[in-house]
């Protein structure tokens, strides 16, 4: 029987089991800590939860967990977990200049005893409730919320950090003493298990043919023959999508425009009011946060975005060419190199160059199509069931049969191939995985 996820609106947080039709007695509960800010760790906790499904149908009982700014967290974390969103989006350079000054394990000592130790109770209530055979962290400052609940969970259960930052990584994410940490590979780390970012099973199918790209547009509701832009910015719709979906309809008539905003609420009301305008009707969609992100990048012709690591993620699996505009200081530092190496996108951190590009790119289909392909070439669907496939090991469940393993083109694990590895290996031993 298939498994269904739950779904919460985007802010609220969740504590009980993520996937139903099953009693939660008769599965295997793990606990899976995240925090709402962006839309990656909680997408990433349900992918992960989603390939378990899949591969183990009826075996595990995720539970989420937000100890930063779910239920039962205290207000001085909520208040400083809800400051995320406005600070990246109104003042990106204050965030880096936090971003940079924690990042060092002497820091990070003093904000885990100033702050971070609050996020302990409910972590260690999640854990009390459901006893779970494991603990896993999607959130660089939940790592110590999951040592400490480890001592509340079933004997011998380990602490996994899955790491969901791509090419810059910060203290915090290995300054708690985690049995395993699972990060995308990359020149230098060592003593890690290597896997792609986990993408959630809409992305497990990998891109379409130009066929099937139409028929999917006439679905949505798109013009088949115009040259489709996704502009988005993550889940907190930051990154100036305003201003570049305005200047990109002003430009282009021949090019329509799908923004995605996520939670940024004013953004969505004011792109509403552009949709509306004389020049733009049938021309601009609007969403704000949307489940169906993977139809309407495989939809897009070309997605303009900050270097987030979800939205390259999501992007590559569906094999859709990428210009970067800007990216977060800190832990983006890095994402757009790893994307223009690949031949999968293009740096543009102005409008100016941002219309020069996407004018290039209209006028060269084969540019497209050649992009296309280094993004789905980049792109990992399958890691997800990697990171499955690594929990379930360390909590000894049997290996599921290699006929529920989620089927997916085996890819480059965005940029980077381990050296050695087997032909079709979905995950490499980037070292001997850390010791309790």
């Amino acid at each position: 029987m298939a498994a269904r996820v739950t779904t919460r609106p985007p802010r609220a947080s969740m504590i009980g089991p993520m996937l139903e039709n099953e009693p939660a007695a008769a599965r295997l509960p793990l606990l899976f800590l995240i925090a709402d800010t962006g839309g990656g760790h909680r997408n990433a906790a349900r992918a992960v939860s989603q390939a378990l499904e899949r591969m183990y149908p009826g075996r595990f009982a995720p539970v989420l967990c937000d100890p930063l700014g779910g239920p039962g967290s205290a207000r001085l974390l909520r208040f400083v977990a809800g400051l995320y969103g406005p600070a990246t989006r109104l003042a990106p350079w204050l965030w880096g200049a936090a971003y940079h000054a924690c990042d060092s394990r002497p820091a990070m000592r003093v904000l885990q005893r100033a702050l971070l130790r609050l996020a302990d109770r409910p972590a260690a209530e999640a854990a009390t409730a459901h006893r779970p055979a494991a603990v896993v962290s999607f959130h660089p400052l939940t790592g110590s919320a999951a040592i400490a609940a480890r001592s509340l969970a079933r004997p011998g259960a380990p602490v996994v950090t899955v790491v969901t930052d791509l090419a810059r990584m910060h203290t915090a994410w290995r300054h708690a003493d985690a049995d395993v940490i699972i990060a995308p590979p990359h020149p230098g780390r060592s003593g890690w298990v290597a896997a792609g970012l986990p993408v959630t099973r809409e992305f497990w199918g990998g891109p379409l043919c130009d066929g099937e790209r139409a028929i999917l547009r006439r679905s949505l509701g798109l013009r088949q023959e115009a040259f489709l832009v996704l502009v988005t910015g993550g889940g907190e719709g930051s990154g100036g999508i305003a201003a570049r979906t305005a200047a990109i309809l002003r430009r282009f008539p021949d090019v329509d425009v799908v923004a995605v905003c996520g939670r940024n609420e004013r953004l969505k009301r004011r792109l509403d009011r552009l949709a509306a305008s004389p020049g733009c009707a049938g021309r601009l969609t609007v969403t704000g946060f949307t489940r169906d992100m993977a139809g309407w990048l495989r939809a897009c012709d070309l997605v303009v975005s900050k270097a987030g690591p979800g939205t390259i993620a999501e992007a590559t699996c569906c094999g859709a060419p990428l210009l970067l505009t800007s990216h977060l200081p800190g832990q983006e530092t890095g994402n757009a190199e790893i994307v223009t190496r690949a031949g999968a996108g293009r740096r543009a951190r102005s409008i100016r160059r941002l219309l020069a590009e996407l004018d290039g790119l209209r006028r060269d289909r084969e540019r497209v199509r050649a992009m296309r392909a280094a993004s789905a070439r980049l792109g990992r669907p399958a890691a997800a069931a990697d990171i499955a496939a690594l929990i379930a090991d360390r909590v000894m469940v049997t290996p599921p049969p290699a006929a529920s393993v989620p089927q997916v083109p085996q890819a480059n694990i965005l940029g980077w191939k381990e050296a050695g590895a087997a032909p079709g290996a979905s995950v490499a031993q980037a070292g001997p995985a850390r010791a309790r």
